[in-house]
This record gives C-alpha cells, sequence and structure tokens, in this order.
C-alpha cells in the first residue's frame, strides 16, 4: 500500500496539467457539469417530494391494517365500498377495533384571499384519534361542532392573517362547495402535488359537504389490532375473509407503498422526472465528452511522441481518466452547492417537502464520476488509433 502511495506521488499529474493549462477551457467544462448535476439534483429533488407529500397522510395514519376499494388508484382519487365489510373485519380473532375513515377533494375559497383552491377533506369518528398528530387529537372535541373543521397550517397559498385570527382564538368562516364551513383549529401536514392542504372535521360533517355520499359508503377502513398479534397476519386471514373484488387488505407499510408505487408507476410526474434525471446524465456525457475530445485531438502529436517513447496505451488511458475523474470531483462542488439554495426557493415558493439528503449527495456524485468516466472511454478512441509515424 505504501509503494502504492509513492508511486502515485512520483507520478506527473499529467491530467491536472493539461486541464489547467487551458483554464477557459475548464472553466466551460466545470461549468457544464455543474448544469448537468443541479439539473439532476432538482429533478431527484422534486421527485422525492412527490413521493413524500403525497404519502404524508398514509404515513400519519394509526390503523395498524386499512381496507380500500380495489378501483382506488390513490390517496387522492378514492373510490367508496360498503361498510358492512369493517363489521365483518371486526369478527376476526385479534381486531381490537375498526373505524370508518372518509377522504375526499373540495374546492374552498381563501378567507383571506377570497380565491379558490382544492383541498383535501378528511373525516373520521372524533371518539378516537385516527392519526399520529397530537395538533389535531387535542381538538377533537371541536370537530364534533356542526359544520366546524380544522385546517392545515402548512397549506399552500396565503392565510397569515386568517391564522392569526385562529391563534387569537377567533373563528374563521368560509365556503366549501358553497357550504358554510367554521375554522376553529390548526394543525400542521403540509401540501401536496394534488392538494393545496387538508380538512379534518368529523365525519358528519364530511358528508354535509359531500351530500351525495352515503354514510354507508367509506373510502377507508381502519383496523386497529390488539398488543399481542401481529398485523401482517392478520391481514393475510383478513385478505381470506374478505375475498372479493371490491375490496383490497393491506398493513399500514403496504399503503404507504401502494401510494407511493401509483406516483412512480402509473402517474406521468414521475415518469417525467425520472427521465430529467436522464437528460441531465446525458447532457452531462455530451459537454465532457467534448472537452476530452477537444482535448485530445490538440494533444494527439504529443500522445504520438509518448508512444514512440515506450509509453503504453494504458498509461495514455489513464491520463485521459485522470481528467475526467478531477473533473467530476471539481463539478460536483458548484453542482451540489446551488441546488441548496434552488430548494430552500423552491421549498418557501410551493411548501413542498423538498431538501438536500446524503443519499441523494451520494447517488449524483457516483453519476458524476461514472458519467466522466464514460466521455473519457468514448473521447480516447482516436487515442488509441494514433500511430506515431502518421504524425511526422
Amino acid at each position: 500500500m505504501m509503494g502504492l502511495i509513492q508511486i502515485l506521488q512520483r507520478r506527473t499529474p499529467l491530467g491536472w496539467l493539461q486541464l489547467s493549462h487551458h483554464k477557459s477551457r475548464l472553466l466551460v467544462a466545470l461549468s457544464g457539469i455543474a448544469f448537468a448535476d443541479v439539473l439532476m439534483f432538482m429533478q431527484l429533488g422534486f421527485q422525492n417530494a412527490l413521493y413524500d407529500s403525497n404519502t404524508r397522510l398514509n404515513s400519519v395514519l394509526l390503523a395498524d391494517i386499512v381496507l380500500m376499494s380495489t378501483q382506488s388508484r390513490n390517496t387522492q382519487n378514492l373510490s367508496t365500498f360498503s361498510r358492512r365489510r369493517l363489521l365483518q373485519a371486526a369478527d376476526i380473532p385479534g381486531v381490537r377495533s375498526t373505524a370508518s375513515m372518509y377522504i375526499g377533494l373540495v374546492t374552498w375559497k381563501n378567507p383571506q384571499t377570497h380565491r379558490k383552491t382544492t383541498l383535501q377533506a378528511i373525516g373520521f369518528n372524533p371518539e378516537e384519534p385516527a392519526l399520529n398528530l397530537p395538533e389535531v387529537n387535542a381538538q377533537l372535541d371541536k370537530i364534533k361542532l356542526p359544520d366546524t373543521f380544522i385546517f392545515d397550517r402548512a397549506a399552500r397559498g396565503e392565510y397569515k392573517e386568517a391564522f392569526a385570527q385562529i391563534d387569537a382564538g377567533h373563528n374563521v368562516t368560509t365556503e366549501v362547495d358553497k357550504r358554510t364551513i367554521t375554522i376553529d383549529g390548526l394543525f400542521k401536514l403540509g401540501a401536496s402535488f394534488g392538494a393545496d392542504g387538508t380538512l379534518i372535521s368529523s365525519s358528519d360533517n364530511f358528508l354535509r359537504i359531500f351530500p351525495r355520499q352515503l354514510a354507508g359508503s367509506i373510502n377507508l377502513g381502519l383496523i386497529y389490532t390488539q398488543p399481542d398479534y401481529d398485523s401482517k397476519q392478520i391481514a393475510e386471514i383478513l385478505k381470506l375473509y374478505l375475498s372479493n373484488e371490491d375490496v383490497r387488505v393491506l398493513t399500514r407499510e403496504e399503503f404507504i407503498k401502494f401510494e407511493e408505487d401509483y406516483w412512480k408507476q402509473e402517474s406521468p410526474i414521475g415518469f417525467i422526472f425520472s427521465l430529467g434525471v436522464s437528460m441531465g446524465f446525458i447532457v452531462g456525457v455530451i459537454i465532457v465528452y467534448q472537452v476530452l475530445s477537444t482535448d485530445v485531438n490538440a494533444h494527439i502529436k504529443e500522445y504520438a511522441t509518448f508512444k514512440a517513447m515506450g509509453y503504453r496505451n494504458l498509461y495514455l488511458l489513464g491520463v485521459i481518466f485522470e481528467e475526467a475523474i478531477i473533473l467530476a470531483l471539481l463539478g460536483f462542488i458548484p453542482g451540489f452547492v446551488v441546488p441548496l439554495g434552488l430548494y430552500r426557493l423552491t421549498r418557501n415558493a410551493t411548501d413542498l417537502p423538498i431538501y438536500m439528503t446524503v443519499a441523494r449527495a451520494l447517488i449524483v456524485l457516483l453519476l458524476t464520476i461514472i458519467m466522466c468516466t464514460l466521455s473519457g472511454a468514448i473521447a480516447t478512441r482516436k487515442l488509441q488509433s494514433a500511430d506515431p509515424a502518421d504524425m511526422f
């Protein structure tokens, strides 16, 4: 190991010397790589924000097992099924209790700006907490009152004045689908790609703003298991017991994965973000190839001279790959720093959960190294065919 380090220390850094000799060309190359990295960072950031924002509700459910219609595509497009399925599930040993949940999209009028926007409304029995949100569970008595809701403090839009009134203990009234409702409390969940925020109330209040939905037709069935029972085993039993084409049985983890899979595989938005990452990678390959190819052409006689002196192709290829790795590492630095500011700007503008993560930084760094190495491999084709006799 020490011998290898000594060899590397004695080795002339031809790759760096060639890159730094033409500083303007080096800056152009680094700018191109940084641009490709920024593009990949932003697309990956949007993609993860898509998954995280649309699985927030799935993640905060307290239920151990969830029943949903087989026709449901995701939590923002839920079909209904008969509530008697919950009564059947309650007969299974290990099931402690069951509860109904109603979910739907509504158009409401912003009480501050009076602009209409889309929210996700949730209704459940306030006698038993259904969500792992302490702010919601502390206000269950409020949503028992007729036409009274609590609102998402992290909703997308201008609500500072309305929030100030509610925090001061005053109610705020507005309209949901031409029905007047009262906002008597706040909680924090967050916006998503499909809805600007969330309204929560009792099942009765939910059905008042969805008059066409019957109380016996529910969107989600929440099943709570006994502490000593395995929810996965009970879910398997329920799948056999409720074997029918109208209902799907999912554990809480499967329910989260169900939502994420929809946005990954069925939604065009997920595909667009994946395509954006691929395009960023291809752009980087082209830019680095142009730089390295130009460098090889500019120094082809020098490389031919090295061959005439007895240096093998492997050594010369190593010089090109050295340049590729240097470009990858130096270009990654601004490509990593710029997205930090863009993430913050996007988060403030859209209220989406877009943050830099260590895993994402490592993924983009690896893609950058692969991108530059691939470009170097393509650029060395002409170098391998260089014949000293043809150069002079």
